[in-house]
Order: structure tokens, then sequence, then C-alpha cells
């Protein structure tokens, strides 16, 4: 006896998207090539108080000295390098998921800030920026002065 499978067009692709998923996705290093010249981006936070924006990078085997930050018409631009230390023989490897080279992330800041008052400090591979915002942004509280309550414009007994 024949059986008959109904011909189904999208098996292959359907396939394909779960081959993806499995592979690409959840262990993207399997993406990455394996050059010299990548460069990868890190994870940031960016969190605002009401007079100052701070981001905290995670920058792991990054030497302090390798970090550069600048901050141009409101866009922060942090690079680093992590250097490979391993000799220079030929090795092969079962697994290599440690990122090497060079870090790249530039990002718009929601609001202006004083770059010459900003800070930095670097502990356990976490960069963390403190920048001021620019003063006109600051809320400012104005005091009433005076005790009577001449209306706009009428001129005072003073």
């Amino acid at each position: 006896m024949t059986s008959v499978t109904r011909w189904d067009p999208f098996s292959d692709l359907r396939s394909t998207m779960d081959r993806l998923f499995d592979e690409g996705f959840s262990r993207p290093w399997r993406l990455i090539p394996q050059s010299e010249t990548y460069e990868s981006a890190f994870p940031v936070e960016v969190s605002e108080t009401e007079d100052e924006l701070e981001v905290k990078a995670a920058l792991p085997g990054v030497k302090p000295e390798e970090v550069e930050i600048t901050v141009q018409n409101d866009v922060l631009t942090i690079k680093a390098e992590h250097k490979d230390t391993t000799e220079e023989k030929k090795r092969d490897y079962y697994r290599r998921e440690i990122r090497y080279g060079s870090f790249h992330r530039a990002m718009s800041l929601p609001v202006s800030v004083d770059s010459d008052r900003a800070e930095a400090s670097f502990e356990n591979g976490v960069l963390q920026l403190r920048l001021p915002k620019a003063a006109a942004l600051r809320p400012r509280q104005i005091k009433v002065g005076g005790t009577g309550a001449a209306a706009i414009g009428e001129p005072s007994d003073n």
C-alpha cells in the first residue's frame, strides 16, 4: 500500500528558522567572525537624577587607561580595547566566548550635559560616568520677595 504525504511549502522555511533560533540567537558568538578588526558593543545603563545623568558600562578585562570617553554635540562615545594576552602560537579552541578587540559605543544623550564637570570612575570592570546636566536645564527655585500684594503693572507705594 502506498501512503500519500501532503506537501507543505513552508516546511523548509520552518526548519531553517528553527535552526536559526536554536543556533544563532541562543549562541550568537557562533555568528561572530573571529578577526582582529571585530568591533563589539557592550551593555550600558543610563539613568537620570535631578542634577545629572549617570552612565554605567560593563567593560570586563579592560584596563582604565585603555578607555577613551568623549562627549560632543550631546553624543557620548566610549571606546575601549580588550587585548588577547595569550601567546602567539597556533591554538585550537574548543570554546571561545570571551571577546577580544575593539569595543565602541556612541549614544545620544537625552539632555545636554556640562562635560567639563564630568567625572569617571572604573572599578571591577564597570565604568561609571557622572555627567552633570547643563545649567540651563537644572530646576531653579525662585523666591518671592516683599510683603505687598501689588498687581502687575501697578506702581507700588514705596
